[in-house]
């Protein structure tokens, strides 16, 4: 059975397979692949000077060593009968992030509407690289908000859209490639050089889904504010995050970016989408916003399988 004439239905399993048991509680791939990540970058750093041009090939090298084999054994792993559909639905599934995005949202929200500072701190400490000890309530909710939109391109957005170009591996791919950004794609003393392959490479396979993703928000939320934002966003060093944030909070209504400290040091970032300053309820109508939005794609999906089936 050929992928393409399944897929739509595929796309519909492995996002009810996302929902319905969410992220592997042990022994999850991702942890893992980012555990062999760690592994190779402090092993290569022991042994190199990762500056300049040097630290560049070094970094794309890495990046080849890490998503080459398990890209081609997922192709594969995907081309073998009878399974190769099931192997699809699999890789989606490990490559969506939807329920474990809102699993780990909804914790900073119960807390943070509590007036448990302290702890809504902590919680979001696993949503962002930034510092999260000193900060106060506008701005715990500011940051996860910020990560769900963004997320959302990232763990469902750019997982679908990639699956349904390439099937499993291209949503491993991309899920991967997503992953060794968000470790290595840092503009500090210790990955300006090394990360920039991981960060480029990133980049491009979220050109695209990036912007569907700014779409959808303005389709699903509030439209006139989410394009009157996209419009106003005009930030070039992370295009593609940016744009989400951008599109994301116009949609919602709500203030995001202005920076926050990372690595003990302030970073300034632009401000994006609307008006007032998020609370912690915009943090439940983002996590709607997303799952809306990845729920409108698989069921325009659906349709579109039928529609082609019919004709």
């Amino acid at each position: 059975m050929e992928f393409s004439n399944n897929c739509l239905g595929l796309v519909a399993l492995g996002w009810m397979m996302d929902r319905w048991l969410g992220e592997p509680a042990r022994f999850h791939p991702l942890v893992g692949f980012g555990n062999m990540a760690n592994a190779l970058e402090k092993g290569i750093r022991s042994r190199f000077v990762l500056n300049g041009l040097q630290g560049r090939l070094l970094g794309l090298l890495a990046v080849l060593v890490l998503l080459l084999p398990p890209f081609l054994l997922a192709v594969y792993l995907c081309s073998c009968e009878p399974l190769g559909l099931v192997c699809h639905v699999v890789l989606l599934y490990a490559a969506l992030g939807g329920q474990s995005l809102e699993h780990h949202a909804l914790r900073v929200y119960q807390v943070l509407a509590q007036g448990d500072l302290q702890v809504a701190r902590q919680r979001v400490g696993y949503l962002v690289s930034r510092d999260t000890g000193n900060m106060e309530a506008p701005e715990v909710a500011r940051a996860t908000v910020e990560s769900v939109l963004e997320n959302g391109s990232d763990a469902v957005f750019g997982a679908l859209f990639w699956f349904m170009l390439l099937g499993g591996p291209g949503a491993l791919l991309f899920r991967l490639a997503n992953t060794l950004d968000a470790m290595w794609g840092y503009r500090n003393d210790r990955f300006r050089y090394f990360g920039w392959a991981a960060a480029r490479l990133d980049d491009l396979l979220g050109l695209l889904p990036a912007r569907l993703t700014a779409v959808t928000y303005g389709l699903v939320g509030q439209s006139r504010g989410a394009f009157a934002a996209w419009r106003r966003c005009t930030q070039r060093k992370s295009p593609n995050a940016t744009l989400v944030m951008a599109s994301g909070g116009g949609a919602l209504g709500v203030r995001l970016g202005g920076g926050g400290i990372y690595h003990g040091q302030w970073q300034p970032t632009p401000e994006l989408g609307g008006e007032r300053p998020p609370e912690a309820s915009d943090i439940l109508a983002a996590v709607r916003l997303v799952g809306m939005g990845g729920t409108g794609w698989v069921i325009g999906s659906l349709i579109l399988g039928v529609v082609a089936m019919v004709s």
